[in-house]
């Protein structure tokens, strides 16, 4: 009966010991994978500069909504200045779109197909390839002509952005911030689950008429160095899933689910027999 104990009491240890190199391997392999900018060093005896890409303004393109506030003296005529609801195209600022949920009509100006909007008592003004201060400029110089000092705020009103693949909300996002960074678009899609590729963030970009598609390491610092690291209007991100997801299954989430709560039971399992052999 000692005998037994003893040999149990040993297997237990053994269990131990392998969990416990098990669980140091399985964290340094779960680190490399998972840890931004790697190449940072861990200690910085002074702060570390790096170059990176400039920022350009978006342009104005057709089909964009664009928020124009135009101020004069009367009152009256600067709210009949304003933009009109364009119906069918809902989104809210800086909200996931993906859930279903109603939200608000957007408001504001319709570039046309010819890049032009139609502002009331002012008529058409073309703004499409110009950016929000360039539109300001223009329109300020039409209404001037009809009105004395005007005060123009130019912005877009449906600079939207997507992020799908393993991040904790993926959707269509909105934003009041034209200046968008690719690490913005993954923190508003609340960062990558365990189970993104971070060497492998892919970026899907509509221009002339073409797709272009660019990768970046967010293992590296260099991601800051790219030209598209700040991103435009109707950019799309994609987060691929690495191969624990893939084995595990892309759309389980009840298996995630009891996967944690596996491994939660195991660590109170060990806790019990260690406490017991104590």
């Amino acid at each position: 009966m000692h005998n037994t104990g003893g040999r149990t009491a040993q297997l237990r240890l053994y269990v131990l010991i392998l969990l416990g190199i098990n669980g140091l391997f399985t964290a340094c392999s779960t680190n490399k994978k998972i840890t931004y900018f790697k190449n940072v060093p861990d200690t910085l005896s002074s702060a570390m500069t790096i170059g990176h890409a400039p920022y350009a303004d978006p342009k104005i393109q057709p089909n964009d909504i664009m928020q124009i506030n135009i101020q004069t003296i009367d009152t009256k005529t600067s709210s009949e200045l304003q933009g009109a609801p364009s119906p069918g195209l809902p989104a809210v600022s800086a909200a996931n779109t993906s859930t279903g949920a109603s939200a608000p009509i957007i408001t504001g100006f319709l570039v046309d197909k010819e890049g032009e909007v139609a502002i009331p008592l002012v008529g058409k003004v073309k703004i499409a390839g110009l950016t929000t201060t360039e539109a300001r400029d223009l329109i300020t110089k039409k209404v001037s002509v009809y009105y004395r000092e005007p005060v123009v705020n130019v912005r877009f009103a449906n600079f939207s952005i997507t992020v799908l693949g393993e991040v904790t909300r993926p959707g269509t996002y909105t934003i009041s911030n034209e200046k968008v960074s690719l690490l913005d678009a993954i923190g508003i899609a609340g960062d990558l689950t365990i189970y993104g590729k971070r060497d492998n963030v892919m970026l899907i970009r509509e221009e002339n008429n073409s797709k272009t598609f660019m990768r970046f390491n967010l293992n590296s610092d260099e991601i800051f160095r790219s030209p598209y690291y700040y991103l435009r209007q109707g950019d799309v991100v994609y987060v691929e899933p690495n191969k624990a997801r893939t084995k595990l299954g892309v759309t389980d989430p009840t298996r995630d689910r009891m996967l944690t709560i596996g491994i939660t039971a195991l660590s109170l399992l060990v806790a019990i027999f260690s406490a017991t052999r104590n």
